[in-house]
């Protein structure tokens, strides 16, 4: 009788701790629908805190962790610039850090240089007229996560059905939501400066490389 009674309480704690688990997936996004759209953006023009990072995506969480610690207050932003499907995960590029000021609003002198003091560069973004967005919930960790396999795929299947030219890929993180933004012009204004310096040593490049093969 003994061990029937331990049985019964394994198995009720197991399918008690499902029970959690299922409850926190759905708490963090799990059966969120991802609505896509072409409008209005979610922001105005900002001026950001950032580093620039090339390689896996992945290894951006370090930058999003010491852009926050410095002003936990602020809203935390990423550029991503590459499509990983597309780019070797290596050479990926994007720019993570915080927002320091929207729309006619300037950031004080003293919240910049506390991002400079710890190797942020300052840099301003527009506000497009016209992009492409989604949003989902933030809740937990886990909604990075979800997010990530969720609304990114329902972006690109958005873009490429009505060959629309959106990018660079943006998330803001905001409260308990975060936004995605992929602009539909001015594009090249959401390249940061480290973003464009590559682009043209990647363009010299290919130019070097071809003049090589046409003289061979």
């Amino acid at each position: 009788m003994s061990d029937l009674l331990l049985l019964g309480l394994i198995g009720g704690l197991t399918l008690l701790l499902l029970l959690t688990l299922l409850a926190f997936a759905g708490y963090s996004g799990l059966l969120a629908g991802v609505e896509v759209s072409a409008g209005s953006p979610p922001i105005r023009n900002v001026t950001v805190a950032y580093k620039f990072h090339m390689g896996l995506y992945g290894e951006t969480g370090r930058l999003f962790t010491e852009s926050c610690s410095i002003s936990p207050k602020l809203r935390s932003i990423a550029v991503y610039y590459d499509n990983p499907h597309m780019v070797p995960p290596d050479k990926c590029r994007c720019a993570v850090g915080s927002i320091l000021s929207e729309g006619e609003e300037s950031p004080s002198p003293e919240l910049i240089d506390l991002y400079q003091k710890f190797g942020f560069k300052v840099f301003s973004f527009p506000a497009p007229s016209h992009v492409v967005t989604a949003t989902f919930p933030y809740t937990t960790i886990l909604s990075i996560w979800l997010a990530t396999r969720r609304v990114h795929p329902a972006l690109d299947t958005y873009i490429k059905e009505r060959k629309l030219c959106a990018y660079p890929r943006l998330e803001i993180y905001q409260e308990d939501q975060i936004h995605f933004m992929c602009p539909l012009a001015r594009q090249g204004d959401f390249y940061v400066p480290e973003m464009k310096e590559t682009e043209w040593k990647w363009r010299g490049l290919v130019e070097a490389i071809d003049t090589q093969v046409d003289g061979t």
